[in-house]
Order: structure tokens, then sequence, then C-alpha cells
């Protein structure tokens, strides 16, 4: 009886310690935690599992380093594979995630990224206007550099929209229905 005593209290000191290591030091898979995304907000699958708070967050890299077209066009454009190969030929091209990036420009493969701010085709929206009126990437997008996984922070809808142009007339913001329904 007391063989079986001992035993049990074995087995459940290495039960709490197993579990205590598990919380203190983590899974040993952390790709397998869940991503907090907040309820409600929109967080398409990705083809390949791309962190903004790494690159835009620890890393500080400018949202326009990577969506060039910005500052200049219409859209902000989704950065093409050699975009990305032009740092990580020489940064983990072994490693997963980017491992699929190599394997798509080697083979001369697009990546089909998923939009997640998107707005119908009938609205008229300017990235080159918002950007050069001094607008943050942010106010639109939320903290991206923040974002493990990107969602869309802000609904996109006109009241939206026509709130954001009434609080921003000094920066030339125009209330016009024209100015967004060409």
């Amino acid at each position: 009886m007391r063989d079986k005593k001992k035993l049990l209290s074995l087995m459940c000191f290495l039960l709490v310690a197993g579990l205590l290591g598990f919380v203190v030091i983590g899974s040993p898979d952390q790709s397998s935690r869940p991503v907090e995304v907040p309820f409600g907000k929109y967080a398409p699958k990705q083809p390949i599992d791309y962190s903004h708070k790494l690159h835009a967050g620890d890393l500080q890299i400018e949202c326009q380093f990577c969506h060039t077209y910005a500052r200049r066009s219409r859209s902000a454009g989704i950065p093409a594979v050699e975009q990305c190969m032009a740092c990580h030929t020489m940064i983990s091209p072994d490693k997963e995630p980017i491992a699929k990036i190599v394997k798509a420009y080697d083979e001369k493969e697009p990546i089909e990224w998923v939009k997640v701010h998107d707005i119908p085709d009938y609205v008229y929206f300017s990235h080159k206007r918002h950007v050069n009126a001094g607008f943050e990437c942010q106010e639109c997008h939320g903290p991206v550099e923040k974002m493990e996984v990107l969602y869309r922070e802000a609904p996109m809808t006109m009241g939206w929209c026509v709130n954001c142009h009434q609080d921003n007339r000094d920066k030339g913001a125009q209330l016009d229905c024209w100015t967004c329904h060409k």
C-alpha cells in the first residue's frame, strides 16, 4: 500500500511539474498556438503565414517598403514574390514559411494572397491621395505593426469614410459625393 502511495505521489508530482514546465516554457511547436484576432474581425486564411508584427513591428520596416505603390498610385499593391526575395535570398531562405516564398520564386509562380482590405469597385479610393495628405497607414488599417495575422480593423463602410472626411477637412478631405463615387 505504501508503494502505491509513493507511486501515486510521484506521478502527481511529475504531472504538475510537466504542466508547470509547459506553461512557463510554452509548447514546443509555437506555430500551432492560436493567433489572437479580435472577435468579428475579417482575417482570411493566407496561402503563406506572414507576420506584419515581425516585419513592420519588430524589424520596423516601413509599410511603403513592401507596398511600394501606396505613395504614387491608387492601389497600395500587394508585394510581388520578387519584393520578398529582395531580403529573403539572404535571410532564412530555408526556413518555413519563407521556403514557400522561395519555391514560388523559383517556379515563377505568384503567391495568391487574399485581400483583407477591400472596397467595392464603384468606390474610388486613392492611396496616393491619402498618403500625400499625411495619413498614417494605421489610421485605416489599424495597428498593423502589432498584428501577427492581418485583420480588417476598420469597417470600410461609407459612413465610416464620411466621418473620417468630416474629421479631416483640414487635410483637404472633401465631402462631395463625386470624390469617391466617380
